[in-house]
């Protein structure tokens, strides 16, 4: 009888604390659309892709890279006035009781391909994550060096970022950190695979995006953006804060490829950040 009237109490808890993580980002990602809706006065754009016409050509240069985004294309205006851009330098994050992380990934056919941004991984099945009590389904894996998030002011040498969307279309992305160290001879075969060429792509049966994970799931959440054009806002950002295991040699060969893909990190214009205890 006390076993049980404990696993309500602990569910009781466990779905407050969805419950009140929920709300938070809805009041937070309310704020935002209403500052947006007041202060932005570009144009609304009309193109399919921020990339046409010739003038929304982003990239990490000195005459295309992030201080230029939201000039290049009306596509891409929130990159320069946006309230909750991504990435951030996460310091001093709240202790909250937030809900675990459930990974359901599986086994899918993916395409990695090099986008001329990054290295991508796009999955045709590979599962799902439930993150704050929805389910949203991993769409593909993508690149940047060094790590775009900071932490306590600190970069990683790289990181890779989880792109998921929900049935409504809403985005969540979970940040891993790589560390330099051993070998990672689970990723070898994936990043041997990794195309040189812009545009090129490499078919592979059978990838499990579990093996970006590390053991540990505990992570630091916030509402943000994506990091690169048009930086749509809205996401929900969840930064694993146990890294994995990467050689200098893995490393060296994704810089061979794209040298520096890191926006910088964004003011976090009084967001609040999370981590879970």
């Amino acid at each position: 009888m006390r076993l049980g009237i404990v696993a309500l109490v602990l569910v009781s808890l466990s779905l407050q604390a969805c419950s009140n993580i929920k709300n938070i980002f809805n009041e937070m990602s309310n704020t935002n659309s209403t500052r947006n809706s007041r202060d932005s006065t570009a144009a609304k754009p009309t193109e399919k892709s921020g990339q046409s016409a010739g003038n929304g050509q982003w990239g990490y240069g000195p005459q295309n890279g992030p201080e230029k985004w939201g000039y290049l294309s009306p596509y891409f205006a929130t990159c320069q006035v946006g309230t909750q851009q991504s990435p951030i330098d996460i310091r001093y994050p709240e202790l909250w009781a937030m809900p675990s992380l459930r990974f359901n990934y599986v086994t899918s056919n993916a395409e990695i391909i090099n986008n001329g941004h990054t290295i991508q991984i796009a999955f045709s099945a590979g599962g799902s994550a439930r993150v704050g009590g929805a389910v949203y389904n991993l769409v593909e894996i993508n690149f940047h060096t060094p790590s775009e998030e900071k932490i306590n002011g600190n970069a990683f040498p790289m990181s890779a970022h989880f792109i998921h969307k929900s049935a409504e279309d809403k985005i969540a992305i979970v940040a891993v950190m790589f560390m330099l160290g051993q070998e990672n001879k689970a990723l070898k075969p994936l990043f041997d695979m990794f195309p040189i060429k812009q545009g090129d792509k490499n078919f592979l049966s059978e990838v499990n995006p579990n093996i970006f994970l590390p053991p540990d799931h505990g992570y630091y959440a916030y509402l943000g953006s994506l990091t690169t054009p048009p930086c749509t806002e809205g996401v929900r950002w969840n930064v694993l804060t146990q890294p994995i295991e990467i050689s200098e040699a893995q490393l060296e060969g994704f810089r061979k490829l794209y040298p520096m893909n890191a926006r910088p990190v964004q003011s976090i214009n009084g967001r609040r950040v999370f981590e879970g205890m």
